[in-house]
């Protein structure tokens, strides 16, 4: 699974930083959060729902390998590998929860925000003279 999470995280970052600036590429990247976000929107929170719940089972993990260890007094090798990797599999799957909020602030202020430059009159200028 750590694979998959760190290819993840690796593609929101790149999300992010598509959406950051303004290339020809965020138009693409805008597009398809629209149609993802409007089509399927039960759909994400599913996943980052499910994503969670995982995140929670791998906390509880660690939690049960540490207590397990203060009760022996002796530390295991296997709980050792086993804990190193749970606490690398729940970082991940807490960054990705994290970037996944931030590629939705971006995507709705970088709407709101290419919207408002759309829809925006043009003022006359007023030159202030002396008379």
């Amino acid at each position: 699974m750590t694979p998959l999470l760190c290819i993840l995280v690796i593609a929101e970052i790149n999300v992010i930083l598509v959406l950051l600036f303004r290339t020809p590429l965020r138009k693409l990247v805008m597009f398809m959060l629209n149609r993802l976000k409007n089509g399927h929107g039960p759909i994400m929170s599913t996943v980052g729902v499910t994503l969670f719940a995982v995140l929670m089972s791998s906390l509880y993990s660690i939690l049960r390998i540490q207590k397990r260890s203060m009760e022996s007094g002796a530390v295991n090798p296997t709980d050792q590998v086993l804990l190193a990797n749970y606490i690398l599999d729940s970082s991940l799957m807490g960054f990705c929860l994290f970037l996944g909020l931030m590629i939705d602030r971006l995507h709705y202020y970088v709407k709101r925000f290419d919207d408002s430059e759309r829809t925006k009159p043009c003022m006359p200028s007023y030159e202030t003279g002396s008379d």
